[in-house]
């Protein structure tokens, strides 16, 4: 009985469900970034620190030039992939 519940939630296609496991999936690869980025490790998996951390990396943001330090965020985040993706494929 279990399983066949489970089964027809997995294969739900109501609009309102799609939504909600389309934004579950998007919370759970930001989630991923933080852990990937290391911010995890580096505050000892403090809730708090990590989200003061965001925060403050928000404010700094927005104070400067915005477009200048989104865009150099980009540039890190892409080489960083970059990088990993070249890494995995040199390393298989």
């Amino acid at each position: 009985m279990l399983r066949a519940e489970a089964a027809l939630r997995r294969t739900d296609t109501r609009g309102w469900v799609l939504q909600r496991r389309e934004r579950t999936r998007h919370l759970i690869e930001l989630g991923g970034l933080v852990q990937k980025a290391g911010l995890v490790d580096l505050a000892d998996d403090d809730r708090a620190t990590i989200y003061g951390a965001l925060l403050e990396l928000v404010g700094r943001a927005r104070e400067g030039a915005t477009g200048d330090t989104l865009t150099l965020w980009k540039r890190r985040g892409k080489r960083a992939f970059d990088a990993e993706a070249d890494e995995r494929e040199s390393h298989p």
